[in-house]
């Protein structure tokens, strides 16, 4: 625990970390990545070079200097980074490698004196435990479950089919033919890809899209302009190759009884949690109300629209319902989508006001602000929104 001194110290910095932003997270990072080159084969560089990752960090210093004495409130957040650090196999020993960049940051940019320095090295010190154990609690469990294991694990690429223009699936099979470790639908997969192409090893977190059937994974991958994992995956990776997986991982998931209604809203890529929730539900045989409310471009982006009808056999209750923004000419009114426009959630009202049914989104974020904008204006409880952002986390 901190005491008094310590907490108000931290505290009495926030005005100055405010004041100074994302600058401060900015001179952190290349701070590291100069002394510790080490770490670029585990940051995503994209983010870093796009201000995304800068930005979380500079929010989560600001919530945990704001919640220092009440770290209950930062709990969710917790479990969320924690998540996300086990899918890279961060180790403790790395925690002492941040605070050291982290202090010394807060030297060079402001001089504060040592009793600042001293106090925000306490708090690091205890936020840093909070992870190392968590963290630790997260890797035991991935190890112990039937078919986990811990660290990486090599794979082989069994299938690789193209589901859009813009959107591939690969089916990943073990290379020591052992089973694997169910997950919760909605988790991801990190896959790590380390190439004579690439500058550094390059780790990407992908949404399982099937139900777990303890024998492969299935992964979607949308190419990106710039992404370098997308764009090897998409023009190198072939059938038979090998890669190295981290085991699922995710703080959000689907977690619901057997008779509670569903709502599964997506746009673009972000329909990829949805996939391995529908298809669990299908799995299941769900009895309870299911919607399938999705959002694309047009057709010739919109990935898995088959599987999605096909799900109707097992799902009594699934309705699904398709916005095409800009529609092309061979997309068919009522067969391919039903909607044009933005995704419209009053054109499916009755079919959302059903009591105690849970929503789950994910896409870009402008996309899921918008939808849940929408949901509360419906009175729908916030309790019951739960959403995923691909990337660095953003609050909707």
């Amino acid at each position: 625990m901190l005491d008094s001194a310590t907490i108000a110290t931290v505290k009495s910095t926030i005005p100055l970390l405010a004041a100074t932003g994302p600058k401060l997270t900015a001179h952190f990072y290349d701070r590291m990545f100069t002394h510790n080159p080490e770490l670029k084969d585990i940051f995503n560089m994209s983010n870093q070079r796009n201000g995304d990752q800068r930005q979380a960090l500079f929010d989560a210093i600001c919530a945990y200097a704001a919640n220092i004495e009440n770290l209950a409130a930062l709990l969710p957040a917790v479990e969320r980074i924690a998540q996300k650090h086990t899918s890279f196999t961060i180790q403790p020993e790395q925690y002492n490698i941040v605070g050291t960049h982290l202090l010394a940051t807060l030297d060079e940019m402001f001089s504060p004196g040592q009793e600042v320095l001293d106090a925000w090295g306490k708090a690091y010190g205890v936020l840093a435990d909070v992870f190392i154990n968590r963290e630790a609690e997260i890797y035991q469990d991935s190890a112990e479950k039937t078919g986990g294991w811990h660290g990486t694990r090599e794979f082989r690429i069994a299938e690789k089919q193209p589901q859009s223009e813009l959107i591939t699936s690969f089916v990943l099979e073990p290379v020591d033919g052992k089973p694997v470790a169910d997950f919760k639908p909605g988790q991801y997969l990190a896959v790590y890809i380390r190439d004579a192409s690439l500058e550094n090893q390059e780790i990407r977190q992908y949404s399982l899209t099937q139900a777990p059937n303890g024998k492969s994974y299935r992964i979607a991958v949308k190419r990106e302009g710039q992404g370098a994992v997308s764009n090897f995956l998409h023009n190198f990776a072939q059938p038979g190759d090998i890669i190295h997986l981290a085991a699922p991982h995710g703080d959000f998931f689907m977690d619901i009884s057997d008779i509670t209604p569903v709502a599964l809203i997506s746009a673009g890529v972000g329909q990829t949690p949805m996939l391995g929730m529908l298809n669990t539900l299908a799995q299941r045989g769900h009895p309870a109300p299911v919607q399938w409310l999705h959002a694309a471009e047009n057709g010739a982006v919109h990935a898995f629209a088959g599987e999605v009808k096909n799900a109707q056999e097992s799902l009594p209750q699934l309705e699904h319902h398709v916005w095409y923004n800009l529609p092309q000419a061979d997309d068919l009114p009522g067969e391919d989508f039903q909607y044009q426009g933005l995704m419209d959630l009053s054109k499916v009202s009755g079919s959302l006001s059903t009591p105690d049914m849970h929503f789950y989104l994910c896409g870009p974020a402008g996309f899921m602000q918008f939808v849940a904008r929408q949901l509360l204006a419906m009175n729908i409880s916030e309790a019951n929104i739960h959403y995923e952002c691909f990337g660095p986390h953003k609050v909707i």
